[in-house]
């Protein structure tokens, strides 16, 4: 296996790694992935109490656990339509879906996820999905 290819199949090992724990639900080991300093942007939105700037791992743990807070997933309207890795990079889209605890309003969403993967830990994030959707969601 050439060095780039161990390589691509490292970050493809660990975005998988940060699906399964995403859908684990624990947020410390879900921060275990990432760097202790990441780029991570999530397009902000004051209405949406969890979408906002983070730049360390606590920082990810603290997303994850607001995230878990304020919404309940829906795992049949989530999906993970396809995964691809070149080197240090992957990129990810799909669906996902939730409704917001506070409000009771439920949301759908397509979502691309880009993620930079060094020495085996995510060091930049970056979302893109429907915030607009998810903040009316939020909106009582």
């Amino acid at each position: 296996m050439t060095d780039g290819t161990a390589l691509t199949e490292r970050t493809r090992s660990t975005a998988r790694l940060l699906l399964q724990r995403i859908a684990e639900g624990d947020p410390a080991r879900i921060a275990e992935l990432f760097a202790e300093k990441v780029d991570w942007v999530i397009a902000d939105n004051s209405a949406v109490p969890w979408i906002r700037p983070r730049t360390t791992r606590a920082d990810v743990a603290d997303h994850f656990r607001e995230l878990a807070e304020g919404q309940y997933p829906d795992p049949d309207g989530s999906s993970v339509d396809v995964l691809v890795a070149d080197g240090a990079e992957a990129a990810l889209s799909g669906r996902l879906a939730g409704t917001v605890r506070g409000t009771g309003r439920s949301f759908r969403s397509p979502f691309a996820m880009r993620l930079t993967v060094e020495d085996g830990l995510i060091t930049r994030y970056r979302v893109y999905e429907d915030s607009l959707a998810i903040a009316a969601a939020c909106t009582p």
